[in-house]
């Protein structure tokens, strides 16, 4: 990396948060530094630890969970969406996922057969609404109506990454409200909790009659870069837009109350933006852009082009949901940024691997979130 910088540590919580995809429960992984130069045959830098290098509070856990799964009436199932993200999950709490079958009808028609008990189980189940969006929706749901007549205690949708999240107001007539009528949909099919990263908007939560809990996948970006060496001095957080401001000023102030920066921008459509102004100073800095997720990066390229305008020295790109859609690979990877760095709410294919990109797990948090639901923890405790 060009840059030489000096990031504040953050909190102990949050240090166990970066990991490889799929850690092997007979192999363990070695450690890798968050600090790599190159990427490997052009796929992304994955910073790994393992259970050496967790936390007491997180190792303590895991070593417990390990030897009491047993005897747990706690039930961990996984749709087609991102099956390893769930299976990292499953090893870090010590458990392995259930057995379901899940599979299509020759006309498209979702068939769903749990192929063990959950009978008075506290049951999770872990399902992105990534792309294809409508499919995994509707997985989830019929998941969800098999783990009620199957007479399961609790029902948790874990939702890693709520896609309908962006349709949370009408902003013009005559539009609905899609993410009331999913929030409605998942309730009516059984759910009694839901647990997501990183909503779109606070205000989705609103839309569930039943307890949701939300979970702030920064400290996992946070992690990983205090691993760098970037001074203080030189760092300014950017918002991409003014609905983010409340986002980018929460990660600044993790990040020494660093200075903030946002991009007005005048948007003329869905997936089109237009960037008009800077509100900041990025002159020989290195600008860190945080956003809630990366679609078609629009939003985000056009507001790089513009830090580099106003003689910010690197572009950092900072996101949990990586959507990817056509044609943010190209505007990714054409040498705005520094670095993209990511979660993997939602797989990363391999035909979207670019030399710039960074993917970090959030398997470790939303294991120790699910844990600290079904012991009627604190789970806000987790991000102080």
């Amino acid at each position: 990396m060009a840059s030489s910088l000096a990031l504040p540590s953050t909190s102990t919580k949050s240090s166990s948060l970066c990991q490889s995809f799929v850690p092997k429960r007979t192999h363990q992984p070695s450690f890798v530094s968050c600090e790599r130069s190159e990427p490997v045959n052009g796929k992304p830098r994955v910073p790994i630890i393992n259970d050496g290098t967790l936390p007491k509070f997180l190792q303590a856990k895991r070593l417990e969970n390990a030897v009491s799964r047993n005897n747990s009436r706690l039930k961990i199932f996984t749709g087609t969406a991102n099956p390893s993200l769930s299976q990292e999950i499953a090893w870090y709490m010590g458990f392995d996922l259930g057995k379901v079958n899940i599979k299509r009808f020759a006309d498209g028609e979702i068939y769903v057969q749990l192929q063990e008990s959950v009978r008075g189980c506290d049951v999770y189940l872990i399902q992105s609404t990534c792309p294809p969006a409508n499919e995994n929706l509707m997985e989830l749901l019929v998941m969800i109506d098999a783990c009620r007549r199957a007479s399961a205690k609790t029902i948790t949708a874990v939702i890693p990454y709520f896609g309908y999240a962006r349709a949370d107001r009408k902003t013009q007539g005559r539009e609905s409200i899609g993410a009331k009528l999913v929030a409605n949909l998942i309730t009516e099919a059984g759910a009694d909790r839901v647990l997501a990263c990183d909503l779109h908007s606070g205000q989705s939560m609103g839309y569930f009659d039943i307890p949701v809990d939300h979970v702030y996948c920064q400290p996992v970006v946070l992690d990983y870069l205090a691993s760098k060496k970037i001074s203080s001095n030189d760092l300014v957080v950017v918002s991409p837009d003014v609905g983010g401001v409340a986002r980018a000023r929460a990660f600044a102030k993790k990040l020494s109350d660093a200075p903030l920066a946002i991009v007005d921008k005048r948007r003329q459509g869905h997936n089109v933006a237009e960037v008009m102004n800077l509100i900041g100073d990025v002159k020989g800095k290195v600008a860190v852009m945080v956003d809630d997720m990366i679609d078609t990066a629009g939003t985000i390229a056009k507001g790089a082009a513009l830090l580099h305008q106003e003689g910010a020295r690197e572009v950092y790109a900072c996101c949990t949901h990586a959507v990817f859609s056509p044609p943010a690979i190209e505007r990714l990877s054409s040498g705005l940024f520094q670095e993209v760095i990511v979660t993997n709410t939602i797989p990363a294919m391999e035909k979207n691997y670019f030399p710039q990109l960074t993917v970090l797990s959030v398997a470790n948090l939303l294991g120790e979130t699910i844990w600290r639901v079904h012991d009627d923890c604190s789970v806000s405790s987790i991000f102080q």
